[in-house]
């Protein structure tokens, strides 16, 4: 499928700052891109950039094959979804989503047709008389991407747009999202910090740090093979847990550093005596009642019902997440077993993944 978007080399500078340091992205027509990674990553000066908010130092910049380095925003063709909504305060609802059209010198009968059509696609048809003062937040973040979706861009972008909303809403809207882009066929681009949204609402995930992306592909492909130890504790919640290791004379184990020594089975060969990180998630922990490959102390033990959330009393400590009521108590000491598959092993000086 041809790239709606493309970025060969770009960097953004801010005097000495140097913000994003050699991107290179193609995000598909009609696939749903999540940038991801801690705040101060880049991912909002990306987006920004993409849409002609912040102009690139150096490289290039394509949308459908374009180049977009010096094209002003409004020429560009995208539309920007921003965390605060940005709706006209003294506008209703129908206002609000003609605005585009009406600047534009569409036909009053024409803009009113296309609003009606977008608010019943977005299930805003009984609110286009209210103003955003009368609206709830998940209103209001649905008028925002009505307004949007009215002028058909080429692509959406999201700049973390559910970060004001709860965290039920957050979870019904962001179904939404998905549901809204699959039936548009849109190429979306959507900035988050919260890994779970990318992983669910993304065909693709951009993992940044310090202006470069660490690793992309396919959400699942992130989880199960992550590069390095950072996008390792990025993706997944609760996030992996990392050991200190030694690797064992065999080259088929390794030593744990607990606080005590103990030494576990891989399935990656490794160098005898080298020095390691060694992961491991939390689900892919389960108790063992006849002894384990490890033995830890429990510290404390904290259950939703669903599921039971385990802590260690071990330097460093440890988190374990068993489905529903794990019967551990804090103070007891509990084995733990894992496939040798599931230890994924890095180099304790680079930290990446062997």
């Amino acid at each position: 499928m041809t790239a709606q978007i493309e970025l060969t080399g770009v960097n953004k500078h801010y005097g000495a700052y140097h913000a994003l340091k050699n991107v290179e992205l193609s995000i598909r027509k009609g696939s749903f891109t999540a940038l991801v990674g801690p705040s101060g990553c880049g991912k909002s000066t990306l987006l920004r950039s993409l849409a002609g908010l912040e102009k690139i130092s150096t490289g290039t910049l394509k949308i459908a094959g374009e180049v977009m380095n010096d094209v002003p925003p409004r020429k560009r063709d995208v539309a920007m979804v921003f965390q605060s909504y940005a709706l006209y305060p003294h506008m209703t609802v129908e206002e609000n989503l003609t605005y585009s059209l009406r600047i534009r010198g569409t036909p009053k009968a024409e803009a009113k047709k296309a609003a009606e059509e977008v608010a019943a696609t977005t299930g805003l048809s009984h609110l286009l008389g209210r103003y955003p003062r009368e609206l709830s937040g998940g209103q209001r973040q649905r008028v925002a991407m009505s307004r949007a979706i009215i002028r058909h861009p080429k692509a959406f972008l999201f700049d973390e747009p559910l970060s004001n909303l709860d965290a039920a809403l957050r979870v019904h809207m962001r179904k939404e999202i998905r549901a809204l882009h699959d039936r548009l066929g849109a190429t979306s681009v959507y900035v988050t910090h919260d890994q779970i949204e990318a992983m669910t609402m993304a065909d693709h995930v951009v993992v940044m740090r310090a202006g470069v992306i660490e690793q992309q592909g396919r959400p699942l492909d992130l989880y199960d093979s992550p590069v390095n130890k950072f996008v390792a504790g990025f993706i997944g919640s609760p996030a992996m847990n990392f050991i200190p290791a030694t690797g064992g004379e065999d080259g088929r184990s390794v030593v744990l550093d607990l606080g005590d020594r103990q030494s576990i089975p891989v399935a990656t060969a490794v160098t005898p005596g080298r020095k390691l990180i060694a992961g491991i998630r939390p689900e892919h922990m389960t108790i063992s009642a006849e002894g384990g490959r490890l033995r830890v102390p429990v510290a404390v033990v904290e259950s939703t019902g669903s599921a039971s959330y385990i802590t260690t009393a071990t330097e460093p400590e440890l988190s374990v997440v068993k489905s529903g009521r794990s019967g551990v108590v804090a103070g007891e000491t509990i084995g733990l077993d894992f496939a040798p598959e599931a230890v994924h092993m890095f180099d304790a000086e680079t930290e990446r993944r062997l």
